[in-house]
């Protein structure tokens, strides 16, 4: 079966940083993008970040650019997201993607169960 696993969610305060991790198992997803997304309360889930298979390729969101940066170890099946400078609207559950292909905009097929950011002012 195939899972993926997100850890290092939690409490910051603004300005602060957190790092997110994802780790796959049941299978590598060689050759397929993986991606961030994000679900605030009350809104649409949200596209935060995603890194092609080779990390040649990445996208961010306008509201995370400059501040988030995405990273994968596929020797590890792992994507991360170092967060930093985060702010009270970056609150939200997050959830690691894998793409169906190598392509950075997606669609995504395999979802974690995801885990919770709370930035406090």
């Amino acid at each position: 079966q195939v899972q993926l696993v997100e850890s290092g969610g939690g409490l910051v305060q603004a300005g602060g940083s957190l790092r997110l991790s994802c780790a796959a198992a049941g299978r590598t997803f060689s050759g397929h993008s993986m991606g961030w997304f994000r679900r605030a309360p009350g809104q649409e889930r949200e596209f935060v970040s995603g890194i092609s298979w080779l990390s040649q390729t990445s996208y961010y969101a306008d509201s995370v650019k400059g501040r988030f940066t995405i990273s994968r170890d596929n020797a590890k099946s792992s994507v991360y997201l170092q967060m930093d400078n985060l702010k009270p609207e970056d609150t939200a559950v997050y959830y690691c993607a894998a793409g169906r292909a190598d392509f950075v905009m997606g669609p995504y097929d395999y979802w974690g169960q995801g885990t919770q950011v709370t930035v406090s002012t």
